[in-house]
């Protein structure tokens, strides 16, 4: 399987909310990811639903830009091609995979930067309803 086959034609959705990246003394409900390791936590949450008293530090202002295709496990490189292209650009990414699609988190400043190089891919770019207005 080639990843080209999954840009081209594919949608890729910019959420509305922006994002902080937390590391916390525990998980939050609220959480849109949460990563756990022998380490530490790591919580991924809209930031006004960040809770101040469990968070360590706190990285804020990410969008969340999301796949919108199922990518089989047997897909080999889809995140090494979306990263690669995006470094190109010199914007970091926080990967994160679903069971059945991927999701990267960009800085607020980056995202028409990143959605011009996900469209030279062949991706689709769509803003979630919302995107913008100071949700």
């Amino acid at each position: 399987m080639d990843p080209s086959d999954f840009f081209e034609g594919g949608t890729v959705t910019v959420s509305a909310a922006t994002y902080a990246v937390v590391k916390a003394e525990r998980g939050d409900p609220n959480a849109f990811a949460t990563i756990r390791d022998d380490a530490e936590t790591t919580v991924v949450v809209e930031e006004e639903r960040v809770d101040e008293q469990t968070a360590i530090d706190v990285e804020w202002g990410w969008k969340r830009l999301t796949f919108e295709m199922v990518l089989p496990f047997e897909l080999v490189g889809f995140l090494a091609r979306v990263a690669g292209a995006l470094a190109e650009e010199d914007i970091s990414v926080f990967a994160l995979s679903a069971y059945s699609t991927d999701h990267v988190l960009v800085r607020e400043g980056d995202v028409a930067a990143a959605a011009a190089k996900l469209e030279s891919l062949g991706c689709a770019v769509e803003r979630a309803e919302g995107f913008g207005d100071g949700n």
